[in-house]
């Protein structure tokens, strides 16, 4: 598979504060990738550095293998780092027009953007009478002009209402279809769990995790448990083999064991001691479960 990016050992550290610790990875080609931590975490640092707008202390990273220099591999690059930021006063074709000739590509990427992010007919309206989520479907709509190979998204939902996150969440999920590999930097778990294929974990610029979103949701496996009487219940299981964890949650047990458990075994055991089971089901940890456990561990 191609790798699109790659960051080996790198640090930035403003004085006391090391920003980015040691940080190392690869993305690549066709994945939706998440950088999934608290504010603080060194995601917005790390995308500046790459991005060549924030000077790194140590370490490097390479586009496209290398083979290109930063500013000529950057120009294969989309991405939305700060808040929108177009003239006002200009409706959001001439906002996206001028962008075209900053850039030095051509106008007839501009209407199939604008209809991509849903903003065609409001085309001729001026950027000050956009909505917040307008206004980020506008700057989506202009990190795409130079159709790049990668799309770099930085909290792309914040500040927005429900509404807003979800128009923003279908256009990552249709950019992501046709092929465009997506980096995006968000605190949010939900945002993550349901646009990325890939997460990567932050804390105090450190890497935690880096895996796939459904390896991460289902790293712990674990069996719920209920029946009239828990306590009794719970005293059994204690008796049963390779069982090393048992915790009420919501009128239910939860128990997890050292070794794959045999559903009809389980429940045939705590019947032979007159224990009936109401409830019974295997279920995998949520993502959220996961990063509370990852962030609180380290």
């Amino acid at each position: 598979m191609e790798t699109i990016l790659t960051i080996h050992n790198l640090h930035k550290r403003y004085g006391r504060v090391h920003a980015v610790n040691n940080l190392s990875l690869e993305i690549q080609k066709g994945n939706v990738y998440g950088i999934l931590g608290p504010n603080g975490s060194g995601k917005s640092t790390t995308l500046g550095i790459v991005l060549n707008v924030v000077n790194r202390t140590s370490g490097t990273y390479s586009w496209f293998g290398g083979n290109l220099p930063t500013h000529e591999a950057l120009k294969k690059v989309g991405a939305i780092i700060e808040r929108p930021n177009f003239y006002p006063y200009m409706t959001a074709q001439q906002n996206l027009e001028l962008v075209c000739k900053i850039k030095g590509i051509g106008y007839q990427k501009v209407q199939e953007k604008l209809e991509l992010v849903g903003l065609l007919d409001r085309k001729d309206h001026k950027f000050r009478t956009y909505s917040l989520g307008m206004k980020q479907r506008l700057a989506i709509a202009s990190a795409l002009l130079n159709d790049p190979e990668i799309l770099i998204l930085d909290e792309p939902t914040n500040g927005l209402d429900p509404q807003g996150i979800h128009q923003i969440r279908d256009i990552i999920k249709f950019i992501a279809a046709q092929g465009t590999t997506i980096l995006l930097a968000s605190h949010l778990l939900d945002e993550v769990e349901k646009v990325c294929s890939h997460v990567l974990v932050l804390q105090y610029g450190k890497m935690l995790y880096s895996g796939t979103v459904a390896g991460m949701a289902q790293k712990t496996t674990y069996w719920e448990l209920g029946a009239s009487d828990l306590k009794a219940l719970q005293l059994e299981l204690t008796s049963y083999p390779e069982i090393h964890s048992i915790h009420e949650e919501n009128g239910r047990l939860h128990i997890q064991s050292n070794a794959p458990i045999d559903a009809a075994a389980l429940n045939r055991y705590l019947a032979e001691r007159f224990i009936y089971l109401n409830h019974l089901s295997e279920c995998k940890s949520s993502l959220e479960q996961e990063f509370l456990k990852i962030t609180t561990s380290n």
